[in-house]
């Protein structure tokens, strides 16, 4: 069943044109990752999907979406002073209850246990490396996904190791609960192995359709140049582990 689609989809910021005639659907199971150059539209046309800014053109239907996000994290975000066991309760949102119950509290320590990480329940949010905070926020936001988890760039700025840990998190989040995944990501060769489908935009979508279609077009040739690190925006050295993209342009998020 189909959770989430957008219907030739456009968004406008006053003048300037966003993104435009964008379709794509998310169902049961799938795992869709949104790659493309920075200023593609990509965080826009997820935020659409979200409602969190306002569409000029098409349609977007969810239908019985039951949505938990993790967006682009900041540094105050970051540094933010709670512990860890009440930033993923903040994610308790299914009951829209005014004050957190048992429930809600017991679904805390199922997601971090899920995780691998209920060790750190009491420790201060602020204290954790980046990567134990990543899966603290992906934690919060299992507490409100019931079968949709989107994510913009989990992955910004981690280490390869980190890095790999939390795609294989997101990955048996999908394959063993299947639990639905819509993904921003950079790392074209990453979404390709991990992902069932690929939507690529440059304002517009230019792609869309399985990830084995996908690898075997030229836009992916095109896409997974050497070039690029993605891991640690911008040129390395040759002791790098981590998936190479070839990107234009700088790292400012779109």
């Amino acid at each position: 069943m189909t959770i989430l689609e957008c219907r030739d989809v456009s968004v406008q910021y006053g003048s300037f044109t966003a993104c435009r005639n964008v379709c794509f659907s998310v169902a049961e199971g799938d795992y869709l990752c949104i790659v493309g150059a920075n200023g593609s539209g990509k965080t826009t046309i997820v935020k659409a999907a979200l409602g969190l800014v306002g569409i000029s053109g098409g349609e977007i239907v969810r239908t019985n979406a039951r949505i938990g996000y993790l967006p682009q994290q900041n540094s105050i975000q970051r540094d933010f002073p709670a512990s860890v066991h009440e930033v993923v309760l903040s994610g308790c949102v299914k009951n829209r209850r005014l004050f957190h119950g048992r429930a809600d509290r017991e679904d805390v320590r199922r997601q971090l246990a899920r995780l691998g990480i209920s060790a750190l329940e009491r420790r201060p949010f602020r204290s954790l490396s980046g990567g134990q905070q990543q899966r603290v926020l992906l934690a919060r936001a299992l507490c409100a996904a019931g079968n949709l988890l989107v994510l913009d760039e989990p992955v910004t700025g981690l280490d390869p190791v980190v890095t790999d840990e939390l795609y294989a998190a997101i990955r048996r989040l999908n394959k063993e609960d299947r639990l639905a995944v819509l993904m921003v990501s950079h790392d074209v060769r990453r979404a390709v192995e991990n992902a069932t489908h690929i939507l690529q935009m440059a304002g517009r979508p230019l792609f869309f359709g399985s990830a084995d279609e996908y690898r075997a077009s030229q836009l992916y040739k095109d896409m997974s140049g050497v070039e690029v690190c993605g891991t640690h925006l911008g040129q390395c050295g040759a002791n790098c582990h981590a998936s190479h993209i070839h990107i234009p342009g700088d790292y400012s998020h779109d």
